[in-house]
């Protein structure tokens, strides 16, 4: 075999020999460009399959198949484009030179591959790279050619040889670049583009092909005959090898487009494993969003409630006992009103770490809402529920330093158990809620346990709620009690005290201690007030027109009435309306209302008080005042609650309250009005230390106005007596009190 490069000349062949014409079966090179360009469209299907995998080892697999796409498909193109080769002589083909241009094909296959799968790829390696890729297919062709056996001589032209060479170098450049820009993408667009440049590089290929055959010169001696020959099996020959070289082609690509869907489905499927992870995620942070309270992450309401029923069914067929208990934090609001709600939301979470603390591993604590807190606690006996609520309360009183104040909170504690007080959550919860209520009217700071008559009381004031609304909105049964105040000075009735009674159909009388604490929980205060006011406006229209005119009533007003911001235009309304004078009223307020409320009632009592209407502070002594506070307070009048005057005579510290009471009332330039003389030795005190009002049981009990205003007529009629005969001057001398309510 001889070498192509020493059969290169520049010149002529020598003398005495002739070149031979030859000329190309047209079918067999349209196949061989056909197998080109679908082996190049083939190695960019591989080359992104083996750019896009994650496996080194599939990765491998893919360089390799890609290899040998491209190889099969360069070597197919030539060996078909040398079998569509007519030369008028025999020829034959080397099997030694020929296996070794596959080879050479296959290695410059592996270089490309190489190249097109780099994660990057410069300018000069591009270059590089297709230098050597293009000297490979160059070399395959050439050797290829050069396993052409027959009688002529073979010489190459150095133009074409050289033009050849560039062309593979620059068909090899264009299928690198080509190869890593279409290395992502699947639409119709992006196929057409792969399609395009199939065809350019597989062109490209082909006229590399084409350069080296038009380089090629065939010549023979002169006394060589010559006679056209074809081998008979070359369309045959050229066939077989564009089949197997397309399904090669064929294959890689069905491959390539089949692991690209597996891929594609890979990713769905890790997307939607991603997904539901997130889902997953996402529910149990529903769940604890759902059950947990955000501000303690103690449990909530709707947590608390599903753990308590799985523990009531698993106790109700094991055997066992529970209990639940209510707590209320006592005076929260006041932490809120005064410091805000972060220092409030700041305290709830101490609170909460001290009841979680006091509480055993395997007890429930949740957060119900506001300063409300429930434990769930299985327990041998009901003691253990007792022990607990007592080491809550011991942890209560452990100083709290919040907003740079040093504070001791207090608990309200009710206690339910199970099975005792109820079988179901509603019911143990509900039990344990009045057991709370009923601490709270004890005095607070306490522990209560459920007793039935708990529920009996809260049924029948559930009953006494709704009577009572519907007795306000008929009118029916609701009535006014007045009790005279007594001037000290001339001995005369100076004031009526009026206060609600209602006649119950079923229980009588009922006085308001009885039912206004049911008219403040549900809100009807604000229209009972407003019925009393009304009624007693009414009422001083009548002492009017039957000669009563210098008489004033006072009126209790709740403390929730108190501060509202329609009220003074309320108060306006009904003076308008029953056209009463201002000065024959007088509203009376609580001291702890007042205490409660006292940065937004000042301005408001201002507006009432200038309205001409008396304002009294009611049941003084009974809370916890400041000096300071009372005297900014637009008062008129000083009521000493009651509790100091029945003991005055018995009690030396309650002399010297009532004393200090009315020397500051005096001071204040305010009247003093002494409650509750229900003997003739309490008025006598009341009268030295200048008390200058007494109102009480020893001049006659609340009456109704009809009852009270024939006797009132009597006494503005006859004349002075001593005030040592009250009962004289005020009413006749048989008393009529008022019928007593359960």
């Amino acid at each position: 075999m001889d070498w192509v490069g020493l059969k290169a000349v520049f010149g002529p062949p020598a003398q005495g020999q002739l070149p031979l014409d030859c000329s190309h079966d047209q079918f067999l090179m349209i196949l061989a460009y056909a197998v080109m360009c679908a082996a190049c469209f083939a190695t960019l299907h591989v080359s992104e399959r083996a750019i896009q995998v994650e496996n080194y080892h599939s990765r491998q697999r893919w360089q390799v198949l890609g290899a040998f796409c491209l190889a099969g498909g360069v070597w197919a193109m030539h060996y078909i484009a040398m079998l569509a080769l007519e030369v008028p002589m025999p020829m034959r083909y080397d099997l030694t030179a020929t296996i070794a241009s596959l080879l050479i094909a296959l290695v410059a296959g592996a270089l490309a591959m190489k190249a097109i799968t780099q994660e990057t790829l410069n300018r000069p390696s591009s270059i590089l790279n297709a230098t050597a890729i293009g000297l490979g297919i160059v070399t395959m062709h050439y050797l290829g050619m050069s396993a052409l056996r027959s009688e002529a001589a073979q010489y190459y032209e150095p133009k074409s040889f050289a033009l050849s060479v560039l062309l593979a170098i620059l068909s090899s450049l264009v299928l690198l670049l080509m190869a890593r820009e279409l290395r992502h993408g699947g639409d119709a667009l992006y196929q057409f583009r792969r399609g395009v440049a199939s065809v350019l590089i597989g062109a490209g290929l082909l006229c590399t092909h084409m350069t080296g055959i038009w380089s090629l010169h065939l010549t023979m001696t002169t006394n060589m005959a010559m006679h056209s020959t074809q081998p008979e099996n070359g369309l045959q020959l050229g066939l077989t090898i564009a089949l197997i070289a397309l399904l090669i082609v064929g294959g890689s690509i069905s491959a390539s487009l089949a692991d690209k869907k597996l891929q594609e489905k890979e990713i769905d499927l890790r997307r939607v494993n991603l997904l539901l992870d997130q889902l997953d995620q996402a529910r149990v942070s529903l769940q604890q969003v759902a059950h947990h309270d955000p501000l303690t992450n103690l449990l909530n309401r709707r947590g608390f409630n599903q753990i308590f029923a799985e523990k009531l069914l698993e106790y109700s067929s094991e055997g066992g006992m529970l209990a639940v208990m209510f707590l209320d934090i006592d005076h929260f609001k006041r932490i809120n009103d005064s410091l805000g709600h972060d220092a409030g939301d700041e305290l709830l979470k101490v609170i909460a770490e001290r009841i979680h603390s006091a509480t055993r591993v395997q007890d429930v604590v949740a957060r119900f809402g506001g300063d409300e807190f429930c434990i769930l606690i299985d327990l041998p006996n009901a003691e253990e529920a007792r022990s607990l609520a007592e080491r809550i309360m011991q942890k209560m009183t452990q100083p709290i330093v919040l907003a740079g104040r040093r504070m001791v909170m207090t608990t309200s504690i009710g206690v339910s158990t199970f099975p005792k007080d109820g079988q179901t959550c509603e019911e143990l919860l509900k039990h344990a809620d009045l057991a709370l209520y009923q601490s709270k009217d004890n005095g607070r700071n306490r522990v209560n346990f459920y007793i039935p008559s708990l529920k009996t009381q809260a049924c029948l004031e559930l009953n006494l709620e709704q009577e009572l609304c519907n007795a306000l909105h008929e009118g029916s049964g609701l009535q006014l009690y007045y009790q005279p105040i007594v001037d000290l000075r001339n001995g005369q009735v100076s004031k009526l005290e009026a206060s609600l009674h209602w006649e119950h159909p079923r229980h009588g009388l009922l006085t308001p201690d009885r039912f206004l604490r049911i008219a403040e929980a549900n809100g009807l205060i604000v229209d009972l007030d407003l019925w009393v006011l009304r009624r007693a406006c009414q009422d001083l229209s009548e002492l009017a027109r039957v000669g009563l005119d210098e008489l004033v009533i006072a009126v209790n007003w709740s403390a929730i009435n108190l501060g509202r911001p329609d009220l003074v235009d309320e108060v306006l309304a009904v003076l308008q309306e029953t056209g009463i004078v201002p000065s024959r009223l007088e509203l009376e307020v609580t001291e702890n209302a007042l205490m409660g409320n006292i940065s937004n009632v000042i301005s408001q009592l201002k507006q009432i008080r200038n309205l001409g209407i008396s304002l009294s502070i009611d049941d003084f002594g009974s809370g916890a005042s400041s000096l300071a506070y009372l005297k900014r307070l637009p008062l008129d009048t000083v009521k000493i609650d009651r509790s100091f005057i029945v003991d005055t005579l018995k009690s030396p510290q309650d002399m010297e309250i009532v004393q200090a009471i009315v020397a500051m009332a005096h001071t204040l330039r305010l009247k003093v009005v002494a409650e509750g003389v229900e003997t003739p030795e309490q008025l006598d005190y009341v009268k030295q230390y200048g008390c200058d009002y007494v109102q009480g049981n020893l001049f006659t009990a609340p009456q109704p106005l009809g009852q009270l205003s024939g006797e009132l007529r009597q006494q503005r009629t006859a004349s002075d007596s001593p005030v040592s005969k009250p009962a004289a001057r005020v009413v006749p001398l048989k008393q009529k009190t008022a019928k007593k309510g359960y």
